[in-house]
């Protein structure tokens, strides 16, 4: 048999999937097309950037919104059941959060998969593999996580907590446990149909979400149709019902559209890639660091509030849930930049990866600059969104969630520019330094001010406050400086 006829009988004998998963040949550089996301490299100016990015970044950030929206759902359903009940909750879901957020992080698929599509043509093998070790990471990481939430009161007293609120916060955990791995899947999931340009399943699939957490906290909180009031529990449980949802709801999107089924990302789901899971970990693994820097700032202000009183908690509870929220828009945007940029960096593109940092940049301190002016100027009326201010039991609560709100308001700014700049340096692939400057400005100049000023002063949680807006100034400004100086620091691709 001639040389060419046994290759054909050799291609004949390979299945679809094993095809799938052999490499394809490189070609030259050329305009590459990802979804509907189109990039070609010489002819992408600042203002075509500016679209680009801002089409990608929308619908993300408004997945991101409806998320908060989704956990404001049970802030709103708890509040009525009492202070204690929200003092509870907050320090649960603040220990909870701290773990489950830093574990998406760990799942770094978005970078990889975008460098990628930038970097030829051909790349469903390689976003295949990618996709299927964080899939893979996903479980591992839950069955960790799983076990460590069934001591959270043990964990919680030895914070210093009060011992009721660490037993109805620790029971509060451990139900809240059986979100852990579908939110982490819904996570990959989401990275993956985003860096394919269908970043719109997040949204639809986040107000599913959204409508499902609605029923099911109406139903399991207070009672209804006949089912029990289960209170915390119940707000637990429709936590976890919510996100096995929008996993079966992102499994059904990726089945049914064309593009991304042609993925087969659960093609061999049983065969490991040690090299692929290895670059998963390089990368995630200081962002997860960075992330739990950040979030163990923020969700630690949760623990020293509790040591000065239950009022300060509450009234931090709502006044870090509107920060939040606002802080999803930035964040979005950031996710967009670590794709554009991504794509810049896989075709070598340095000039691109300069247009997609900088639109991405222009958008998420435009943004922030607005929502701190609202907040500054209107703090009331935006509180009233979360609780009856007049309410003779929530005087205290609300006078120290709007001394919280105006300290809010000035950092917004630094918020959106330190989110964003990391996003675009994830970009790049650089994420140990950026993890640095995390670890030292959250935790020795935020951390610092907020013990100092908190509790060596007479500020209280206003003091704790203080701190971490001073953390934010001081990672933002690092973050930036970095950015900007990535060409002699040695960031752009060869």
């Amino acid at each position: 048999m001639r040389p060419k006829h046994r290759l054909a009988a050799r291609a004949k004998s390979i299945s679809r999937e094993e095809a799938g998963d052999r490499p394809f040949p490189t070609t030259p550089r050329a305009p590459i097309r990802a979804g509907f996301m189109s990039y070609t490299a010489p002819s992408l100016t600042l203002r075509a950037e500016l679209s680009d990015t801002l089409r990608l970044a929308l619908p993300l950030a408004g997945s991101n919104l409806i998320q908060m929206a989704i956990h404001a759902v049970d802030v709103m359903f708890i509040a009525r059941l009492g202070e204690e009940a929200l003092a509870a909750s907050t320090l649960g879901v603040a220990a909870f959060g701290l773990m489950a957020w830093s574990a998406s992080g760990l799942i770094a698929l978005a970078p990889l998969v975008a460098a990628e599509l930038g970097r030829r043509r051909h790349s469903v093998r390689e976003v295949r593999r990618t996709t299927r070790m964080a899939l893979w990471l996903c479980v591992g990481v839950s069955l960790v996580l799983t076990v460590l939430f069934q001591f959270g009161q043990p964990l919680l007293l030895l914070t210093g907590q009060a011992p009721v609120l660490a037993a109805r916060a620790g029971s509060f955990m451990a139900v809240l446990s059986i979100a852990i791995l579908p939110m982490l899947l819904v996570g990959a999931l989401r990275q993956f149909v985003a860096s394919l340009d269908r970043a719109g399943y997040a949204t639809w699939i986040n107000l599913l979400g959204l409508g499902t957490n609605i029923f099911g906290n109406w139903l399991l909180v207070y009672g209804h149709w006949g089912l029990p009031a289960l209170g915390l529990t119940g707000s637990a449980l429709s936590s976890g019902i919510t996100s096995w949802a929008m996993v079966l709801a992102y499994a059904v999107a990726i089945r049914m559209d064309r593009r991304l089924r042609r993925y087969r990302i659960l093609g061999r789901w049983w065969r490991p890639e040690p090299a692929r899971m290895a670059e998963i970990l390089r990368i995630g693994g200081p962002i997860a660091l960075t992330i739990l820097a950040e979030a163990g700032l923020f969700g630690g202000a949760a623990f020293l509030m509790g040591r000065i009183g239950e009022a300060e908690l509450a009234g931090h509870a709502i006044a870090l849930q509107i920060a939040s929220l606002t802080f999803q828009v930035p964040f979005g945007i950031g996710q967009a930049a670590t794709i554009r940029v991504g794509l810049a960096y896989g075709a070598r593109d340095h000039a691109g990866i300069g247009r997609a940092g900088m639109a991405s940049i222009l958008f998420g301190i435009g943004f922030m600059a607005f929502t701190g002016l609202a907040i500054l100027l209107l703090p009331q009326a935006i509180l009233s969104f979360y609780i009856d201010a007049d309410a003779p039991g929530n005087t205290e609560m609300a006078r120290h969630a709007t001394s919280f709100l105006l300290v809010a308001a000035v950092f917004q700014l630094f918020d959106g520019a330190q989110a964003v700049a990391a996003g675009a340096l994830r970009g790049l692939q650089d994420t140990r330094m950026p993890m640095a400057y995390a670890l030292f400005g959250y935790w020795i100049p935020g951390l610092g001010t907020s013990l100092l000023l908190g509790f060596g002063t007479g500020l209280g949680g206003l003091g704790i406050w203080i701190g971490l807006a001073v953390g934010l100034v001081v990672v933002a400004g690092l973050m930036l400086r970095r950015w900007f100086r990535r060409e002699p620091l040695g960031l752009l691709p060869g």
